[in-house]
């Protein structure tokens, strides 16, 4: 049975540091930054089966406009345990225990091309992202983002309030999906215009496109990215990714129609 505790002891973040180099195969986190971090109003909080040490989240304190929020940033799965919902608890008990600290909302960054995190971060936990961070980290060399800009969207999700949709009718298409030697192409791009709702594709499997046609996946990334600044300009939010059977998809609303206990964005 899976449980959770926060990491607070150097043997204990010794064996966070051993998971990241399972998980990224690049060097972990130093000791000295989480340490004084857990001192500081950070929260590292631990995945556990018995005594193993299978998963954690690692956040830090963050402050802007008068507001104390946690920093989410770094959430990881030993490879043997992904695809059991893990992700998804440890990201519900960060956030109680977030509230429990006092921060009022969280916030973390994830690739917006990678389906699985846009379908966990949107439409399970029912975040929102109204934030595009154009080559967030610069070149990383990692085998996830090694040979692409790191392009990410900025989630963000309050601590103590449930989110509610004003008005979200069938969202309108803003380009469709063709197929070359079996790979996805992103092509008949629209204008944003003032819809309520917007619809935007997305691979399946972006990782398999950046292995077989490394070119395809930085068009993918150049044009993805000028739809969703676009879109953020106009004061549209990402809300949902919905998975399809060849494609995914995310729809996109007006800011002014996502509520957080009641209260718009």
């Amino acid at each position: 049975m899976i449980h959770f505790t926060e990491l607070t002891t150097r043997d204990q973040l010794e064996a966070m540091q051993e998971l990241e180099r399972v998980i990224w195969n690049m060097a972990p986190i130093p000791l000295h930054q989480t340490m004084t971090s857990i001192k500081h109003g950070g929260l590292i909080i631990g995945a556990y089966e018995g005594q193993q040490l299978i998963g954690f989240s690692y956040g830090f304190p963050g402050y802007q406009s008068g507001q104390s929020y946690l920093c989410s940033h770094m959430l990881g799965i030993h490879p043997d345990y992904r695809s059991q919902k893990i992700g998804e608890k440890l990201k519900l008990e960060q956030q109680k225990r977030a509230l429990e600290k006092g921060y009022s909302h969280m916030v973390w960054t994830y690739d917006p091309l990678e389906s699985r995190n846009g379908y966990l971060n949107l439409s399970k936990l029912q975040a929102v992202t109204f934030t595009y961070l154009e080559n967030c980290y610069g070149e990383m060399q990692d085998g996830l983002n090694a040979g692409l800009p790191s392009d990410r969207f900025e989630v963000y999700w309050p601590t103590d309030a449930e989110r509610t949709l004003v008005d979200s009718p069938a969202p309108k298409k803003l380009a469709e999906i063709e197929w070359q030697d079996g790979l996805p192409v992103l092509c008949k791009i629209q204008s944003v215009s003032n819809e309520a709702s917007y619809h935007v594709p997305i691979p399946k499997d972006f990782q398999k496109i950046k292995q077989q046609n490394p070119d395809l996946a930085v068009d993918w990334r150049l044009q993805s990215r000028a739809i969703f600044q676009n879109l953020m300009k106009y004061d549209y939010c990402a809300v949902e990714l919905v998975q399809g059977e060849q494609y995914n998809h995310y729809v996109f609303i007006k800011k002014s129609h996502v509520l957080f206990g009641g209260n718009s964005l």
